[in-house]
């Protein structure tokens, strides 16, 4: 099973948008018929129930009609753990379409909604669950819905990832209740400029990542980010905060304008060219 990286918010898309990015942690989960639960040491994850990947397997097995005697699970990661990557939303993801395959269950709505309950929020799990770029919401119900969206062909994301972690509940914790009507106006416009920037019209993207939601209030913690950010994007390089950071995405519209990005990343910062992926999560679970 493969699951991508992803990078949310995009600067205006505010727990809507989601891009699905060609860095994957890949996972083998099966059914055993020892009781318990046995789980490969990999990295700093638990090796308990507290897993996402076996929380996100759970949460499946219940909603596909009851859980294994045994469940098995091992693991390679290769997305950095709290770095606005998408990693908490990879584990689940996986654990998720896991164990509906090995339910017999092949239902990405299904697996979307689940994944959100535990997530907490739709963007980055629909797009590790749909690949290319996603629109997510909450539906009347309560419940996660999605549409995919094909991207504009060329486009080159760069990740410049840094060693610093952050906590995605601190740094919304930055956040205001509250924002003016003409910044969520504005903010409504950039995000709609931006879905036509990333599937037909690349040139808008300067303008289109501009952001007044939750960038702003974000980056004086994040100095190195946002001063890179500034440096990209006066060389005309459209850049955001991936999520909620630290990483910094630059949506580069061709390899000439990446080779620009590269030239200004400092010493703090691993610049990472990347495909943009178009399969979401892929899995061949199997039982035994």
């Amino acid at each position: 099973m493969q699951v991508p990286a992803t990078s949310a918010n995009l600067g205006p898309g505010f727990d809507a948008l989601g891009l699905a990015l060609g860095m994957y942690d890949e996972l083998v989960l099966r059914i055993s018929s020892e009781p318990g639960l046995r789980i490969e040491a990999y990295g700093d994850a638990p090796t308990d129930e507290t897993n996402l990947v076996v929380q996100g397997a759970r949460a499946a097995f219940d909603a596909a009609g009851g859980q294994p005697v045994g469940l098995e699970l091992a693991y390679t990661g290769r997305i950095p753990h709290s770095r606005g990557l998408g990693s908490s939303a990879a584990a689940i993801c996986s654990g998720v379409t896991g164990a509906l395959a090995l339910a017999g269950v092949r239902d990405r709505a299904l697996a979307l909604r689940i994944a959100n309950a535990i997530e907490g929020h739709p963007d980055n799990v629909a797009a590790a669950l749909y690949g290319g770029l996603t629109i997510a919401w909450i539906d009347g119900d309560g419940q996660a819905a999605a549409v995919r969206l094909e991207p504009t062909p060329g486009l080159v994301p760069v990740a410049f990832i840094p060693e610093r972690r952050t906590s995605t509940s601190q740094s919304r914790g930055t956040l205001p209740a509250s924002v003016t009507h003409a910044d969520a106006a504005r903010n409504a416009g950039r995000a709609a400029l931006l879905v036509a920037a990333l599937t037909t019209s690349p040139r808008q993207l300067m303008a289109a990542t501009e952001d007044r939601l939750h960038q702003p209030y974000r980056l004086p913690a994040l100095a190195e980010g946002a001063a890179l950010i500034a440096r990209l994007r006066a060389a005309g390089v459209p850049a955001v905060l991936s999520g909620s950071g630290p990483t910094v995405l630059a949506l580069c519209r061709d390899s000439a304008e990446s080779a620009v990005a590269h030239g200004l990343s400092t010493g703090g910062f691993e610049p990472c060219e990347l495909s943009i992926d178009l399969e979401g999560t892929t899995c061949a679970a199997a039982e035994g």
